[in-house]
């Protein structure tokens, strides 16, 4: 049991011999006293004054007598308006220090026997990756290594859209504008090749409208009936009917844009467990409608259309087949859950998916909990919102998406001209000075794009993203390394901090205590980082612990420091804080560097 569950005990005794209540330990919660006055946990009296028939002060005051004097661990309080700060005893910093440093499994919980499977980046096969895909893949991949950290089995999965008239406009422009063209010849990645045929799709596709309506017809008749675009849906017609040369030109640009993903994976540092692709799962689903009809959850209109009434949920009607008996895409998802599930036996899934979805996912995991699915209520939307730069919304149909490749090139050149610039590349050799941009350029978009809450839209500004001050990667990077200097200088003048001896230290600094405090609080910042599905969550913990870790340094100068005893304390205490930010930034999908 840790320190704050035995307060929250105590607090509950406190309750039943004082006021003869049995207080439920659910609601009982501390919060970090606040740095103007003494105390490590606060507790507010507030909600009970009901239960204590008296004033906050004096409520606050009786528990904090009674904790005083049944509980070891308080050795005083004091007590500011009804909330009741407890200090505790300092010899237990010490022993709580080496609780956690002795820890083998830092920031991992014991395995919970439940599997998960996190679909993310679900690319179109038409285009290169954007700035959006950085958010999602940053996210997904994240968000499976915190589940792991919390003891789940985790399965990453991408389902790709390699499938539709988006897929056939890139083919129909490549036949028209291609001549043979290919990624080796054009000297282009292949998601960039297939890429540039969408642009010149849309292009064209504008150029005929205009051109019927000079001709007399309508914007919405020049629209439907633009030669190019009448070619793209017969080239869907003959992929699903299996046409040879179709497919073929399909397999070819699909290979080409699987190889330029793959390295724009590898550079993000991102991986995948299983790839379901569309062309394989969207017939799927056709089974759970006839399911659904007869279980009495569908149900038929005079068109032969099938719908699904969620009235009672708070929706609307939602056509689930269309009358002619082909799919919509819910059709598709409702297979696909199955087959997930299937496959891995999972009891969550969870998938990141911007918000614009929303409306989507409700119905779908609303339809399988209806349907008596039992892992529907394992179904989980991670939504997260749009990514804009200054300079505005993105459009990939225009050609000016902000690309996911030339945006993390771009990071790691600004990440090299800032290091450059403040002179920490010092003795580096040219590849070691490489690895390091590298290591900052991505650090600092990921930690940018993972720090905001998923939820809400975000506005990136790479050049904030790369200082090394403030609420940002770099900032816990460079904290990393300065301890991993510290450590090396340790070694070289034989500090032994890797089992040292601290029963002698029996009292500890105020900035030492508050240090202990956050690095005890790792575990729980973890489960809660889970529990809300939220790397942001990770990324704040970090940039609080590097910034405490500098305030400890500048208070504590380490190798000034006469007694050995505390030297190696605090040399040890640098060492954990340094073993948890790596821990803590891997969970974030984040490289720290040992020098700079």
């Amino acid at each position: 049991m840790n320190i704050q569950d035995k307060i929250i005990q105590g607090i509950q005794l406190a309750f039943q011999n004082i006021y003869n209540h049995e207080l439920p330990l659910e609601q009982i919660s501390l919060a970090p006293t606040r740095k103007e006055f003494q105390g490590t946990y606060t507790f507010v009296v507030f909600p009970f004054l009901k239960i204590s028939q008296a004033n906050p002060d004096t409520t606050a005051k009786q528990i904090g007598e009674y904790l005083k004097d049944n509980l070891s661990e308080v050795a005083d309080f004091n007590v500011v308006k009804g909330f009741l700060n407890l200090v505790l005893n300092e010899t237990l910093w010490v022993d709580l220090f080496k609780q956690i440093y002795e820890n083998p499994n830092l920031g991992q919980l014991p395995a919970n026997g439940q599997k998960v499977m996190v679909e993310y980046s679900s690319p179109n096969t038409n285009k290169p990756l954007h700035l959006g895909h950085l958010r999602n893949n940053f996210l997904g991949f994240s968000v499976a290594e915190i589940l792991a950290a919390n003891g789940y089995e985790v399965i990453k999965a991408n389902l790709v859209n390699d499938r539709g008239i988006h897929i056939c406009k890139s083919m129909v422009a490549y036949q028209h504008f291609g001549n043979g063209e290919t990624p080796e010849s054009s000297g282009l990645k292949g998601d960039h090749l297939a890429g540039k045929y969408y642009v010149l799709f849309d292009k064209e596709y504008k150029k005929q409208i205009d051109e019927l309506k000079a001709a007399g017809k309508s914007e919405e008749e020049a629209k439907k009936n633009a030669p190019i675009l009448l070619e793209a849906q017969d080239m869907l017609r003959k992929w699903e009917a299996n046409d040879k040369e179709v497919v073929s030109l399909w397999k070819q640009m699909n290979e080409w844009v699987y190889a330029g993903f793959e390295e724009t994976y590898k550079r993000m540092g991102v991986s995948f467990d299983k790839y379901y692709y569309e062309s394989d799962t969207y017939l799927l689903g056709k089974d759970i409608v006839e399911e659904g009809l007869e279980k009495g959850v569908f149900f038929k209109k005079e068109n032969g259309s099938v719908w699904v009434d969620l009235s009672d949920e708070g929706l609307d009607e939602k056509l689930v087949r269309r009358g002619d008996g082909t799919s919509v895409y819910i059709t598709q998802d409702l297979g696909t859950a199955d087959l997930k599930y299937k496959d891995f036996q999972i009891n969550k899934s969870v998938y990141v998916v911007g918000n614009e979805q929303d409306y989507h996912f409700d119905v779908l995991f609303k339809i399988m909990r209806k349907l008596g699915r039992t892992y529907g209520d394992g179904l989980y939307h991670l939504s997260y919102g749009m990514v804009d730069l200054p300079t505005g919304k993105m459009k990939s149909r225009e050609g000016t998406v902000v690309d996911a490749d030339d945006l993390m090139q771009e990071m790691v050149e600004t990440a090299e001209h800032h290091t450059k610039e403040l002179g920490k590349i010092e003795g580096f050799t040219e590849e070691q000075a490489q690895e390091l941009y590298q290591v900052l350029g991505m650090g600092a978009l990921k930690y940018f794009l993972l720090k905001v809450d998923p939820k809400k839209r975000m506005l990136f500004n790479p050049q904030e993203s790369i200082e090394f001050q403030g609420y940002t990667g770099p900032f816990v990077q460079y904290s990393h390394a300065r301890i991993a200097a510290i450590l090396r200088k340790a070694d070289q003048i034989g500090v032994d901090y890797q089992h040292p001896d601290f029963s002698g230290i029996t009292a500890v600094a105020e900035t030492e205590t508050a240090l202990i405090f956050l690095l005890d609080s790792f575990e729980k910042k973890i489960k809660l980082a889970a529990d809300e599905y939220s790397p942001a969550v990770i990324a704040q913990y970090l940039f609080d612990l590097a910034k405490e870790y500098n305030r400890f340094y500048a208070d504590l100068p380490i190798f000034h420091e006469k007694d050995p005893a505390i030297q190696a304390f605090r040399v040890a205490l640098s060492a954990l804080t340094a073993k948890t930010i790596k821990k803590g930034m891997g969970l974030l999908g984040i490289a720290v560097p040992e020098r700079m």
